[in-house]
């Protein structure tokens, strides 16, 4: 299953790079705290036909079809993101993506992410290994005080500026999305991802399978794992290059009196 998702989001990723011409695809609308460009839709709808098209058994949830939120989730299914990462893609920046990953017993079990931008894709077999445009990946823990902390302002805030100065980073890397934030631990052009609002399944289902099998961890922030059941709503992620600084990044914010929110 892992082809046509790859197939489909490098298809859709060029779809997302010719419609930032036209000025319909990128204005929108604001739902509570999110802007919904008219580009979500329009990759919703590519995205999920290609994958129905690919596999027309396996039902396909997305953050762009709220109809499908409701009810028991199905067993076996694709979770997609169709733009990750919105407000950089309106804005013209480069830091979103398109995504999608196969879910089966409440785990994500294949993943492709694709950043049309830089062009790389990354993705994911569970027990197989994750790789970006086809090399291995493999991360390891930095040396102590040689971190690298991303986020998305340009220099580290809130709780990413508290955990950059608690756990010895030496370096800080912006990037847009969630997903290419623990997709940039993955290819090791960062070790540490920290943030404290409201986290959705399918932003974090592609890219957390991508860094567990390059050796890298991905929590929420109260320590627990993405169950990927009930609610479609975490509080809060901690992505790292290994999975003990996941859990002591989780104590710490324990510690603090920090309830993820």
């Amino acid at each position: 299953m892992l082809a046509p998702a790859e197939q489909a989001v490098r298809e859709v990723g060029a779809l997302l790079r010719a419609w930032r011409a036209d000025p319909r695809a990128t204005s929108g609308v604001w739902e509570g705290d999110q802007f919904k460009a008219r580009a979500d839709a329009m990759a919703h709808e590519e995205l999920s036909a290609r994958l129905r098209r690919a596999a027309p058994d396996v039902p396909v949830i997305s953050e762009e079809d709220p109809a499908g939120l409701s009810g028991r989730r199905p067993e076996r299914y694709w979770l997609i993101d169709p733009v990750d990462g919105t407000a950089s893609y309106v804005h013209g920046f480069s830091g979103y993506v398109t995504q999608a990953a196969l879910v089966e017993g409440r785990r994500p079990v294949a993943a492709a992410v694709y950043a049309p931008e830089s062009g790389h894709c990354y993705t994911a077999v569970r027990g197989r290994g994750s790789a970006v445009d086809g090399e291995r990946l493999l991360v390891s823990a930095p040396d102590a005080g040689a971190g690298v902390l991303t986020d998305n302002t340009p220099e580290p805030r809130g709780i990413a500026r508290a955990a950059y100065e608690r756990f010895g980073c030496s370096g800080y890397l912006e990037s847009g999305s969630i997903a290419l934030k623990l997709c940039r631990i993955a290819d090791g052009g960062a070790h540490l991802f920290v943030k404290d609002v409201a986290v959705r399944d399918w932003d974090v289902a592609a890219p957390a399978l991508v860094l567990e099998e390059a050796g890298g961890a991905v929590l929420r922030l109260d320590g627990g794992r993405f169950g990927y059941t009930g609610s479609f709503e975490g509080a809060g992620v901690i992505g790292a290059a290994d999975g003990g600084t996941c859990a002591d990044v989780a104590a710490w914010h324990r510690g603090r009196g920090g309830g993820a929110r």
